[in-house]
């Protein structure tokens, strides 16, 4: 149950974990003179036995007081690392530091293959080369501007109208970008399922390709979550599953009506909200340019309105934890 307190913050620990992941074996590769160390002299680099492969990596902030009974977790999205929700491109605190001052423990997650994660080597263990994303991609698809503006020297008058993004710190935004495997979504899932059950359920916060792994994970295994907030998720499972046992809020941000894409991936969307619906579920729809909140972008947790947005988000955690109490 929840209960205003100050902004102050109280840490008991901070500290991280893996989870998930499997050992798996590699012989007859080749064996290696490598200088390792700088100014060392090579040696040789035996690339066969077991290696370690499909784990999460998952940093964890608790207080000495939480005001709520069930942490808050953190699920990124494509490309991207926990550093999505650490801070905002234009240096002021992220999603995570909101939610501290709200009186939630924090569990802010890399996925496999993924930042602190780390990867395998392929095509040894993984089976195809990773991708990239572009700074090009990042503009068009994060809806920052039209496609054609994405090389223009005056980003912020090829920006968007009102596009709340910081768009001077483009170049430093899409420095976080890593590389990742497009068809790893098994393994994530089983890497994150490992993560929810060592602590216990969780409201999650996810974003993007991790909003579509959030919806996933409510289907098959709602006894996980209080809550599921998916953050502009990108499609959603074919298979509804047991998801309406799981309180749901979808939010969305501008500019969507000009990107095909976008606009594929929210019908899709709409149309698993419509069948929870039909299910009885517990669902929320937060569009902000209908309630009057113009120019986020699909990183609302990075735009310049960022705690408007997490207000938004915070309220209906609230009121579902309320009403979860009461039951």
């Amino acid at each position: 149950m929840y209960s205003e307190k100050q902004n102050q913050i109280s840490i008991s620990e901070i500290g991280s974990f893996f989870s998930g992941g499997r050992i798996i074996t590699l012989e007859g590769q080749p064996t290696r003179e490598v200088q390792v160390a700088r100014n060392a002299k090579p040696r040789f680099v035996d690339l066969n036995g077991d290696y370690v492969t499909g784990q999460a990596y998952v940093q964890f902030t608790r207080q000495a007081k939480p005001v709520f009974d069930s942490p808050l977790m953190f699920w990124h999205g494509g490309a991207m690392t926990g550093v999505t929700w650490e801070t905002t491109p234009d240096g002021r605190p992220g999603w995570q530091m909101y939610f501290l001052r709200k009186g939630f423990d924090t569990y802010v997650c890399d996925a496999v293959e993924r930042g602190r994660a780390g990867w395998s080597p392929y095509p040894e263990i993984y089976d195809t080369s990773p991708i990239f994303r572009t700074r090009n991609e990042a503009w068009s698809l994060f809806r920052f501007g039209p496609a054609s503006s994405c090389k223009d020297e005056n980003r912020l008058a090829a920006s968007f109208p009102e596009l709340k993004f910081p768009i001077e710190q483009l170049d430093y935004f899409c420095s976080q970008f890593v590389p990742r495997w497009t068809d790893h979504g098994a393994i994530t899932l089983d890497a994150y399922y490992a993560a929810v059950e060592k602590i216990g359920p969780v409201w999650l916060v996810a974003h993007s390709q991790g909003g579509n792994f959030a919806l996933e994970a409510a289907a098959k295994h709602p006894e996980l979550f209080r809550g599921v907030v998916v953050i502009e998720p990108a499609s959603a499972p074919a298979d509804i599953g047991n998801a309406a046992q799981v309180p749901h809020l979808f939010v969305w941000g501008d500019y969507i009506g000009g990107s095909e894409t976008w606009k594929g991936y929210r019908a899709q969307v709409d149309a698993y909200v419509a069948q929870l619906q039909d299910l009885g579920g517990n669902v929320e729809i937060i569009d902000l340019p209908a309630l009057g909140i113009v120019g986020n972008s699909h990183v609302p947790m990075m735009d310049s309105n960022s705690d408007q947005v997490a207000d938004q988000v915070f309220d209906w955690i609230k009121r579902n934890d309320n009403e979860l109490g009461e039951n």
